[in-house]
């Protein structure tokens, strides 16, 4: 088998919203599509990819340097020994062939594109859902038949009150979840503090919170904003300072008694793995949000679910940034914690298959060949307009 051709576009998914550090009036993703010569029900097998949402489309390196890397390459060195299907990991050799360790930022995410529509590819040839390939190769054989999502939002906008804070979060109750989350860092530490205990006091029992400053602290507020916070247990406080300020982190940690959270902007099973050496996290009680989908992609991610392990982390405590169905696919196939979700926001990229309603927080997957992406009707219609 080999592929036939890959095509890339740029495709906007702004949105008037802003955490603490940027807004996404002019945020964009790169969609892609590899198309092969295996033929299914008459039809050729097109794996499709993208970018998560707070990272701009790389489409540039894609062009440059990853695709034509990948079509410059020997078909036979891309594909299994019996030469059945894509191999994810020699395709991963390939592509950061002549790559200068370091440096990971947009490379990684660009790379991520390409791994994506690699593994949606190999599960259509296999006839089988990401997920459970993933947890016949990687894992136990066993699916977790549903998984836990949050709500992910508050985010700050023109003209919204703490009214309009806490209806949006009775409509993510509404929607069927049981948990949200909302961020900090965007305002004044008193209004902040009024926001928290706006959505506080919607919650129902059972319902919690979780907080996201998405870097925007130093050491000093990072410590005085957790002082404030910390009697009302929230689910976690997410991502205090510089993501890659271990140093802050580690402190932090020794004097915010609760749940933390990071991981989402470390792109590379280095970063992850100085987290876990010097960030002071808790395997006990702390999450990591690693997004595969930016961080080189489901190939590194096993590389970092098995450094967690030699750690003594378990799965469980990796919970992916994102809201997209990769992520979803890997929380079921490979024992997470669970994955994020963006209700109505960076559409259609967020979100999951359309026939699955939230249900006390959690989410079923469709029994589809590959990612599910033909399952989410307005992702899917997009995807078919790459290369047109």
């Amino acid at each position: 088998m080999k592929i036939v051709k890959i095509d890339v576009k740029t495709v906007p998914i702004s949105s008037p919203i802003r955490n603490a550090y940027i807004d996404f009036s002019k945020m964009t993703t790169s969609a892609l599509a590899i198309t092969t010569d295996i033929m299914k029900d008459g039809k050729p097998v097109v794996g499709y990819g993208f970018n998560s949402n707070g990272r701009y489309a790389p489409t540039c390196l894609l062009e440059e340097r990853f695709i034509p890397r990948l079509l410059e390459a020997n078909p036979k060195d891309l594909v299994t020994d019996d030469g059945s299907n894509l191999d994810p990991h020699k395709i991963h050799k390939i592509i950061m062939a002549n790559e200068k360790p370091g440096g990971h930022g947009e490379r990684a995410v660009a790379v991520g594109v390409i791994d994506m529509a690699v593994w949606d590819a190999v599960a259509k040839i296999e006839e089988k859902p990401l997920y459970q390939l993933l947890a016949d190769r990687y894992g136990t054989g066993k699916t977790d038949d549903k998984v836990y999502i949050y709500a992910a939002g508050g985010y700050y906008f023109p003209d919204k009150g703490l009214t309009e804070l806490q209806d949006e979060m009775k409509g993510y109750l509404d929607l069927g979840y049981r948990d949200v989350k909302m961020k900090v860092g965007g305002a004044s530490l008193n209004e902040d503090v009024k926001r928290i205990e706006a959505v506080l006091d919607i919650l129902p029992k059972g319902s919690g919170l979780m907080v996201d400053a998405n870097g925007r602290f130093d050491l000093d507020y990072a410590i005085e904003f957790g002082e404030k916070v910390k009697d009302y247990e929230l689910i976690w406080y997410e991502e205090a300072g510089d993501p890659l300020d271990y140093h802050l982190q580690a402190e932090l940690s020794k004097r915010y008694p609760h749940a933390m959270a990071t991981g989402e902007n470390l792109f590379s099973l280095q970063d992850a793995t100085n987290l876990i050496r010097y960030g002071g996290m808790n395997p006990e009680k702390d999450f990591l949000q690693f997004d595969c989908a930016l961080s080189y992609g489901l190939v590194e991610y096993l590389q970092i679910l098995d450094m967690l392990k030699e750690h003594g982390w378990s799965s469980r405590r990796c919970i992916p940034h994102g809201g997209h169905q990769l992520s979803l696919n890997i929380a079921a196939g490979l024992e997470l914690h669970g994955n994020e979700s963006y209700p109505g926001v960076f559409e259609p990229f967020g979100g999951f298959a359309d026939r699955y309603a939230v249900e006390d927080g959690y989410v079923r997957l469709p029994e589809v060949p590959g990612i599910g992406f033909e399952e989410k009707s307005n992702l899917y219609d997009l995807l078919l307009t790459i290369g047109k």
